[in-house]
Formats: structure tokens, C-alpha cells, sequence
């Protein structure tokens, strides 16, 4: 390959993996700042009613673009998104909790009161989030190159819902666990929900990730297929 055609390729490398960083802190970001507005799931054939966070909306998206990412640049890469997503979130809350306590204007349409019950940070939420993020994130990357060492390559399906199947576990209880138990209890802020509250809503949010994540399979082979393709 001559150096006009290394120059070519490397460019297409860097803009994809932008690309597909972007769609990681933007989904990253989004589920922090929608994760306080809940929906009802309801299913009656299946008695199901759970009252789920809106973030688990955009949160799946992370663990798909994680692994495109090891598929196609490597273990490395995708911790570094990991990390780079790590500090973007702390950015985000940071900006946010000046955002919260400085003076409300009189102009402004939105009164502090509203602006607080939408973007107030709770700590426990915060620092059980960010645990989560973390552990799950690596232990993704980690059990995505694991399965693909294991398997020759092959099977991308495979490594791709093994590993954002149990990795969606842990950060699902992590989050409840840490915020709505241990927190609570550790500083007596606020309530903590008993042990079955958190297993009942651990359940409900881990189905429905693990669902998404069963079902985004066709489209991780599509993104694969297509950048390879995009790259030649």
C-alpha cells in the first residue's frame, strides 16, 4: 500500500471512530439529563407493569458503540472511549450543579424550582451512576475481547449480547443498589427502599435493557459490515 492510499485509510479510520464516539457521549450525556423523567411499561398479557427511567432509552446505545468499536479498532480504543466518557460525565454534572445554584433571573422562563426538579443532581444517583459506568463499560470491553479471543473471531452475535447481557446487569443493580439503598442509608439523606423494592426495579430495568440489547444484534452486524466496508 503506497503512502497516498496509508493517508487515505487512516483518515477514514479517524473520522469513523469520531463518528461513532460522538453517538457514544451524546447517548452517554442524554441518558444523564432524561434519566429523572419516568415511563410505565405496561404488557397485560404478561402482568407486567414497571415504572422505568427514560435514560435506559439512550443507555443501551453506549454498550452497542463499545462494541463496534472492539470489533473494529481493538480492545484499546474502546477503553479509551470509555475513559474520555467517564470525564465527559463529570464535566456534565459539574456544569450542571453551578448551572443549579447560581441566581435565577426574573426573566428567566424557567423558575429554579423547575429547573432543580428536572436537572437537580442527587448525589447518591450521581456517585452510583458513575460506579456503574465505569465497572460496566470495562467489564464490556473486557468480556467483548474475551469472547472474540474464545471464538476465533467468530460469532459476533455471541460476544456481542454475552457481553452487554451480563455487563447491563451489573450496571442496572450497581445503580439501584448504590443510590437507592446504601446511599440512603449511609447518610440518612433520604429514605432507602427496602431490598425487594430494589430487586423488583432492578428486574424491571434489566429485562427491558437486555431486550434492546438482544434485538440492536442485526444492527451491531450492519454497523460492522458497513464501516469494514467504508474502510475497505
Amino acid at each position: 500500500m503506497n503512502k497516498s492510499l496509508r493517508n487515505q485509510k487512516t483518515k477514514r479510520e479517524e473520522f469513523v471512530f469520531i463518528i461513532l464516539a460522538a453517538f457514544f457521549i451524546a447517548s452517554l450525556v442524554i441518558t444523564n439529563l432524561i434519566a429523572g423523567r419516568f415511563f410505565t411499561l405496561q404488557i397485560e398479557m404478561l402482568n407486567i407493569n414497571w415504572a422505568l427511567s427514560s435514560g435506559i432509552i439512550a443507555y443501551p446505545v453506549t454498550f452497542l458503540v463499545t462494541d463496534v468499536i472492539s470489533e473494529i479498532y481493538g480492545e484499546k480504543k474502546a477503553s479509551s472511549l470509555v475513559i474520555a466518557g467517564f470525564i465527559v460525565s463529570l464535566f456534565t454534572v459539574g456544569i450542571i450543579l453551578i448551572a443549579n445554584t447560581l441566581p435565577i433571573s426574573e426573566i428567566s422562563p424557567v423558575d429554579k424550582t423547575s429547573f432543580h426538579n428536572v436537572f437537580g443532581l442527587a448525589p447518591g444517583i450521581v456517585f452510583g451512576s458513575m460506579i456503574a459506568y465505569l465497572s460496566a463499560q470495562f467489564i464490556d470491553v473486557k468480556l467483548f475481547e474475551f469472547w472474540r479471543n474464545l471464538t476465533d473471531g467468530k460469532h459476533l452475535w455471541l460476544r456481542n449480547n454475552a457481553s452487554t447481557i451480563f455487563s447491563q446487569l451489573l450496571d442496572t443493580s450497581l445503580v439501584v443498589i448504590i443510590a437507592l439503598v446504601l446511599y440512603p442509608k449511609i447518610t440518612g439523606v433520604s429514605e432507602a427502599i427496602s431490598w425487594a423494592a430494589a430487586f423488583q426495579i432492578i428486574i424491571g430495568q434489566y429485562v427491558f435493557k437486555a431486550v434492546i440489547a438482544i434485538f440492536d444484534t442485526p444492527l451491531v452486524y450492519l454497523v460492522v459490515k458497513g464501516v469494514k466496508q467504508y474502510l475497505k
